[in-house]
């Protein structure tokens, strides 16, 4: 196997959150572009919807592809659902909170300010998924002497 192959196979989480971060970013800067600047919804709002909708497709993403979460067993759905949505809530109300600090209070660009709310809340996504929604149980260490 090559070295680039095995760096590939390495860090393959994290090409993979990059691929459906970039998607999901690109969901919640469209869904926000169309409620803010089509529809004239309000920028709170606006960010909200985004939120929402980014939010169900990244689940999907992350659960299957990212961290290969293939399981639908009710106990691993009982920790990863609260988990990552409240996750991904912590970090929703931080872009809200950048939104209307940058936007609403400070006029500036909704755009540019979108796209750097997105880059943090994605870094502290990964690190949640990571770390806390779809880590692989450490085995113990008697389960491995019994296999």
């Amino acid at each position: 196997m090559t070295k680039i192959v095995q760096q590939l196979i390495r860090f393959k989480s994290i090409i993979m959150y990059g691929i459906f971060g970039v998607l999901t970013t690109i969901i919640n800067i469209a869904v926000y572009y169309i409620f803010y600047n089509l529809l004239g919804i309000s920028n709170v709002v606006s960010t909200v919807f985004a939120w929402v909708f980014a939010v169900a497709f990244a689940f999907i993403t992350n659960k299957l592809w990212v961290f290969n979460s293939k399981s639908f067993d009710r106990d691993i759905l009982k920790h990863e659902i609260p988990t990552f949505f409240g996750a991904r809530l912590l970090t929703g109300v931080l872009d809200v909170a950048i939104m209307y600090f940058a936007v609403d209070l400070l006029h500036g660009n909704a755009m540019i300010w979108k796209l750097v709310s997105n880059a943090i809340v994605i870094i502290l996504n990964y690190i949640a998924s990571k770390l806390l929604i779809f880590r692989k149980k450490m085995m113990s260490p008697m389960k491995f002497l019994h296999k």
